[in-house]
Formats: C-alpha cells, structure tokens, sequence
C-alpha cells in the first residue's frame, strides 16, 4: 500500500561512514533546492544508521525532492526515497494534531542551528580576510572556481549542489582534469553567495571543494 504524499520524507541507503553532523550540512545542501527545509533529523544508533527524515514546510516540496533525488548517488550510494509513514512532531504540532510520545526523544534545535549560522557568516568575513592575504585572492565576479573535486565529479552533480542558487548559469568542466570546474552565475553577488555557502563542501568524505574567483 502506498504510503500518502507529507511534508516529510524518509530517506535510506544513506552511506553509514559518514559523520551524522556532515550528513545533515550535506542533504541540506543538495535539498533545500526544492523548497524551505523546516529539520533534518539523522541518528546515530545502530538501528537507525544510514537513514535520515527531512521535513520540508510544503507537500509539495517533499514530492519534487523525492521524484528528482530517487537513486541519485550520494556519498557513492544511490538513495532509496520515500514519504514517511507519519508526519514528524514539528508539522504536527503546526497542525495542531501533535500528541505527545513520551518514549520517543526529540531535539530540533532550529534556534541554535540559525545562531550557529549566524555566527558562521559574521566569522567569514575575518576568516576570508585571512585567507585572502596568503593566497592572492582574486576579485569577486560571477564565474567561481572549483578545485579539490573527487574523480567521479560530472556535471549533473555539481548543477544539483549550485542550481538551488539564484542567478545560476551553468558548470564547465575542464577536458582531461577531474579535479576542477568552473560555475558561472549571472552577477558577482549571486556567485559570492554561492562561494560563501558551499565553501568546504565535501561531495565525498575525503574531498572538501575548495572555491575561489576565477581569473579574469
């Protein structure tokens, strides 16, 4: 029986290695494209290694992430998606529906997750300021540069991480090297924007993408 279309989907397959914190920043990234992600809950028990619930504020959002992201290779596995069997607390409780469980321990932590971010950006400044003087940082235009990609790095997977952005144009691949790619956005602020929130990124768990502006 098919389970009905909700706010929330239940994702599996999901490569076990991978630190839970990493996992959560990595199906952010590659989700949020399809619309406002309220949590991402993952666990690190035994039982529940390997899956993930990601509960969008839309219906719908949660059916064109599952219809786009159906076998799409994360981490070198293809994920298995579907809608999960019940609504999670937090739509719930936007509901009004929400009953408490009193096994069951929960911790959204969307306040802090928000300051964390918060934080982050106001510390980029400083810490891009750092970096500019050690490694000559070119000026800001809209044409990034990537480098540090893993060899099975193609086109379709970097469109998926850069398209959620706006002002996206389009990724180019350099013939004969795996290891970097060029993504153009159609200004200067659109393309620092998506500098600023992939910077680290790692598309495998060895591979942290390094951006940068291109040379002009």
């Amino acid at each position: 029986m098919d389970i009905r279309p909700n706010h929330t989907i239940y994702i599996n397959n999901l490569n076990e290695k991978i630190n839970k914190e990493e996992l959560k920043k990595s199906l952010y990234a590659i989700f949020s494209q399809f619309g406002q992600i309220l949590d991402i809950v993952a666990y690190k028990t035994l039982k529940m290694r390997g899956q993930a619930f990601i509960i969008f504020k839309e219906i719908s959002s949660a059916t064109n992430a599952m219809r786009t992201m159906q076998g799409f290779p994360f981490y070198d596995k293809p994920m298995h998606i579907n809608y999960s069997k019940t609504d999670s607390d937090m739509i719930a409780k936007l509901k009004g529906t929400f009953q408490e469980r009193p096994k069951r321990v929960r911790q959204p932590k969307p306040v802090q997750t928000e300051d964390k971010k918060a934080k982050k950006l106001k510390n980029t400044g400083e810490v891009g300021a750092t970096n500019n003087s050690a490694t000559a940082e070119q000026p800001p235009n809209q044409i990034l540069f990537l480098t540090n990609l893993p060899e099975e790095t193609n086109e379709m997977m970097l469109s998926m991480l850069f398209n959620q952005f706006p002002g996206f144009k389009e990724v180019r691949l350099v013939p004969n090297r795996h290891d970097i790619a060029f993504v153009e956005f159609a200004t200067e602020l659109q393309s620092g924007a998506a500098r600023e929130a992939l910077q680290g990124f790692k598309i495998t768990p060895t591979h942290a993408m390094k951006i940068s502006f291109a040379k002009k």
